[in-house]
């Protein structure tokens, strides 16, 4: 007899599972925080967000930081996302140092070949140049230095040195460095430069480390004088957008730093310039200006897509150090 032929049976389809929630009006400034960065941040600032608030490793991060090192001991391709390119800067050596220092391993033999890259490229008085000539020819953001113009910046020196002492490095160079950020600040201090405010940032990340404590502190007491008295960095009045207020002289939208950025630590020497109304007050605006996709705004102002993605994530790492160094719930 002949059988007739069944059909396969037809597969069942999955069950549809739930919808992901979206995140509510709750949920807490890191776990926001947590999916921007896993959404957009480069590797060095997740492993920087997991060694900060997830018990990441120390290893991970120094890992990450090495694909931005040169042949030459510095530190290069679109470290610090303004400069891009491969050739080594000593901007870029700002931000390694910080990521080093943020995680104890600013130290060894990795410091101390960069050491010798920032000999390399100082000045005859041992100051940094903002931008050096091995830059020409690769992108830059427009309010980078000319890259023919190497002279010495306590922009890029102050942060170098200052971190390097507070670190317990040692090197020749920095008998020298020492001695430029100490007239610089000086002079900043006395009135005998024109200051923009993130040199004033510059200053005090020299002072926080340099190794002469009583002469730090009184250098800083004078500086800060004329921040307040020339209103250099103007204190929130109200937690209100950063936009919204009134910009100190010379400076455009974007370009104004806040009381947390320059007081990064309740520890820091700047810390002593502002009243504690006025501390706080900033750090709310700092809290308010946690973005929906969970990040922080770019710094700077945007000039190009890359750039500004890269600095927001590294500008979400940096707001959630400083709100839990000011002990603020995150």
């Amino acid at each position: 007899m002949e059988r007739s032929a069944s059909l396969p049976s037809s597969p069942s389809l999955p069950t549809p599972g739930p919808a992901e929630p979206a995140p509510s009006a709750e949920s807490s400034a890191l776990s926001r925080a947590e999916r921007f960065v896993w959404l957009t941040a480069r590797v060095l600032e997740q492993r920087r967000f997991a060694y900060h608030f997830l018990g990441g490793g120390a290893e991970a991060v120094e890992t990450a930081l090495a694909a931005y090192l040169g042949t030459d001991g510095g530190y290069g391709h679109a470290l610090e996302p303004d400069l891009r390119g491969p050739a080594s800067q000593p901007l870029h050596a700002v931000h390694a140092l910080r990521v080093l220092d943020g995680i104890g391993r600013c130290g060894g033999q990795r410091v101390e070949r960069l050491c010798r890259y920032l000999t390399s490229v100082s000045t005859p008085d041992g100051a940094l140049p903002a931008c050096h000539p091995s830059l020409r020819g690769y992108p830059a953001a427009p309010w980078v230095p000319a890259a023919d113009d190497a002279r010495g910046d306590l922009l890029t020196t102050g942060p170098v040195v200052g971190l390097l002492h507070r670190n317990e490095v040692w090197h020749a160079w920095l008998f020298r460095a020492t001695d430029f950020c100490w007239a610089a600040v000086t002079a900043l201090g006395e009135g005998g430069a024109t200051t923009r405010p993130y040199e004033v940032a510059a200053a005090v990340a020299f002072l926080d480390g340099a190794p002469d404590r009583a002469r730090a502190e009184a250098a800083a007491e004078r500086l800060g004088r004329r921040v307040r008295e020339e209103r250099l960095i103007v204190p929130p009045t109200a937690p209100e957008r950063a936009e919204d207020r009134p910009l100190p002289p010379g400076q455009g939208p974007g370009d104004e730093p806040q009381v947390h950025d320059i007081a990064r630590t309740p520890g820091s020497l700047a810390r002593r310039w502002f009243t504690e109304g006025e501390v706080e007050r900033s750090l709310d605006v700092l809290v308010a200006a946690q973005q929906e996709d969970g990040g922080w705004p770019a710094p700077r102002r945007p000039w190009t897509p890359g750039a500004t993605l890269e600095w927001r994530s590294v500008a979400t790492v940096e707001a959630l150090l400083t709100l839990r160094a000011y002990g603020r719930r995150i």
